[in-house]
């Protein structure tokens, strides 16, 4: 396991770096960062039986797809609106993650839409009598919605093999989860639909793994859903239209950023034995490099042309 962790995550971070910069740059119009989410992510990931169980994602969740098995070059294609982009041949916004062979089920902008699809699969997987699984993500904005809490409702009622992961960062855009809530635990509005809710630390990568584990293999075996809260924290703004500075003080980020998921794991590696100062230079060098071609290749690749324009949208003879 640690492997995969250690090529994840910096993968990750570094890949979300680049792309802030080429945002900056005028090179790519949109993003939105996972930085500071990695390890409710990764965490999560690991989790997942890759190509059985049903990914129902959100746009923050970067290193949670790489995790799972798409590539630097998949995210840039995206980023850059490439014909060869593999979630929606330059059709989507970026960050709206798909993959047939991966069961990552792409989402629609709407914030919380995807929920019910997640409920929906779930539904037909137990109509199928297929002994898997489907996990969704979002944020805590969009436990807010209407959304969220009839597809939470309508999984108790049914007793449905899915596993809802709140990524709490504590902002629904600007607002504050005081200003959204009269509790302080998202998950605690599990108990209202018949499951359980669990409160992790979104900054622990082990922690996380733990209790998305127990919960998929709960839903896997009939036990029914489970609502995971993941405390965790966005370094960057909510996405690149947004300034945090209106409504975060620098003290708050930078009191976050001393509980970095990426540094924390690293530290614990190094601690045990298992990440020397060699085997880091060899990673972030590796990390560097697939980067830097995916850029390439993406740059390079063709803009998708007018006759696709309707590609998708009809049914096609």
């Amino acid at each position: 396991m640690s492997s995969a962790l250690t090529a994840a995550r910096p993968l990750a971070r570094a890949l979300d770096e680049r792309m802030v910069i080429l945002h900056r740059q005028g090179k790519v119009v949109f993003l939105v960062s996972c930085q500071g989410h990695e390890a409710a992510q990764v965490g999560s990931a690991l989790a997942v039986n890759k190509g059985v169980d049903f990914v129902v994602p959100y746009y923050r969740d970067t290193a949670l797809v790489l995790a799972l098995g798409m590539t630097p070059r998949d995210v840039m294609l995206g980023l850059f609106a490439r014909a060869a982009d593999p979630c929606s041949g330059g059709r989507q916004m970026p960050m709206h993650w798909s993959s047939r062979d991966l069961k990552i089920v792409t989402g629609s902008s709407p914030v919380a839409t995807h929920i019910i699809h997640a409920v929906g699969i779930a539904y037909a997987t137990r109509l199928r009598r297929e002994k898997t699984a489907a996990i969704t993500f979002f944020g805590d904005g969009a436990s807010s919605e209407g959304d969220f809490h009839e597809g939470l409702n309508f999984a108790g009622v049914h007793k449905l093999p899915v596993v809802f992961v709140c990524e709490n960062n504590g902002y629904a855009i600007s607002t504050p989860q005081r200003k959204q809530m009269a509790i302080k635990n998202i998950a605690d509005r599990a108990e209202g639909y018949g499951f359980p809710g669990v409160v992790v630390d979104g900054m622990d990568v082990l922690a996380v793994f733990a209790t998305v584990k127990e919960a998929m293999e709960r839903a896997r075996n009939g036990g029914g859903p489970t609502l995971v809260e993941a405390k965790t924290y966005r370094f960057l703004p909510h996405s690149s239209d947004d300034d945090d500075r209106s409504y975060r003080s620098r003290e708050e980020v930078e009191e976050w950023r001393r509980r970095d998921p990426v540094e924390r794991f690293r530290a614990f590696l190094s601690q045990k034995g298992l990440m020397t100062s060699e085997r880091e230079a060899k990673i972030k060098e590796r990390v560097a490099r697939e980067v830097d071609e995916a850029q390439a290749f993406a740059e390079a690749s063709p803009l998708p042309t007018p006759d696709t324009l309707l590609r998708h949208v009809y049914s096609e003879g």
